[in-house]
This record gives C-alpha cells, sequence and structure tokens, in this order.
C-alpha cells in the first residue's frame, strides 16, 4: 500500500509529533481476499504526549470474488460481487527517535491500529441466493505498523509504513 503521511513537529531539539493529516494510497493483504488490493487511507493525528500520537482514521478499498451457486431454478454457474470495505478507527503511535538517537531527518515508530468495518456487497443482477458474506472478518479492524519518515524540508517528508495488513509508502506534508 502507498499512503501519504502528514506529520506536525517543531523545529528544536525537543520534538514534538502530532497535529497532522495523513492522507495516501497502498497495499493491503488479506487471507479472506486472496490477492493484493489497492487501499486509499486518510487520518488526523493529535499530539498526546512526549513521543506519543492518536491519530482517527478511515480507509477503503474494494475487492471482487466470485461464489459458485447450484440452484435448479436458476443457471448454476459461478455469480460475481464486488465487497467495498472501509475501517474506521484510532491509531496510537510511539516514536523512537530519542531512544535511537535519530538525527533530526528521521522518525522512527511503531503503531497499533483498532476500529471497525463498514462493508457494502454488491451481486450480479441475476444472482437469487442468499447474499449475506462474511469471508474472514468479523467486523473489528486490528493491525500493527513499523515505520519511518524521511524529512525533505520542514514541510514535506517520505515515509514507509509496514503493518500486518496495509502497508504504505508515501509523502509527508507538515
Amino acid at each position: 500500500m502507498i499512503s501519504i503521511n502528514i506529520s506536525a513537529q517543531e523545529n528544536n531539539s525537543s520534538e514534538k509529533f502530532g497535529s497532522a493529516l495523513n492522507i495516501g494510497i497502498g497495499a493491503g493483504y488479506y487471507g479472506y481476499v486472496g490477492y493484493s488490493n489497492l487501499v486509499l487511507h486518510a487520518n488526523y493525528q493529535f499530539y498526546i504526549e512526549k513521543n506519543f500520537t492518536l491519530a482517527s482514521f478511515v480507509t477503503i478499498y474494494t475487492y471482487e470474488k466470485d461464489y459458485y451457486w447450484d440452484n435448479k431454478n436458476y443457471p448454476s454457474k459461478y455469480y460475481f460481487y464486488r465487497v467495498t470495505v472501509i475501517p474506521i478507527g484510532v491509531k496510537g503511535t510511539y516514536y523512537f527517535d530519542q531512544i535511537l538517537n535519530a538525527n533530526s531527518k528521521w522518525d522512527f515508530y511503531a503503531s497499533c491500529s483498532a476500529g471497525f468495518d463498514i462493508r457494502n456487497v454488491n451481486w450480479e443482477s441475476d444472482f437469487y441466493g442468499d447474499k449475506s458474506i462474511e469471508h474472514g472478518s468479523s467486523g473489528l479492524y486490528l493491525d500493527i505498523h513499523i515505520g519511518s519518515e524521511y524529512h525533505l524540508n520542514n514541510k514535506l517528508g517520505l515515509f514507509l509504513d509496514l503493518s500486518s495488513g496495509i502497508s504504505t509508502l508515501g509523502l509527508a506534508v507538515h
């Protein structure tokens, strides 16, 4: 997944994280989907405490699957459906810059995300079977991340966020 991450910081020796809008695109892989898919992501980050932020987030991705349906009253065949998923929640991030004695151009962090999924399923128009699906998801959204950002200047940075579900590479606007 490629993502744009925006982080705000003060330009002094005591770096402060937060007050940032993060937007981007990326790739996510989920076992029940069976392949990697494009993801759009946005969050707004708030400063909580030294080296710690919370961000409200919204993400959207869609995928298509097929389902073999056999019924004596309708044609037996593979029917296709498209699922749109919108995870919404909170991401907590801890920055390790001080522990790692990182140069001011770099940020290093670990995060956890928690929330829930809103799902919409659209079937082919000629499918008349049971249209409810629950492929591998309870509606609960959980993800863990590690990442880094390189600050090009006071306003822009490049980052890489690797996670257990959605990984992002992008531009940070401060």
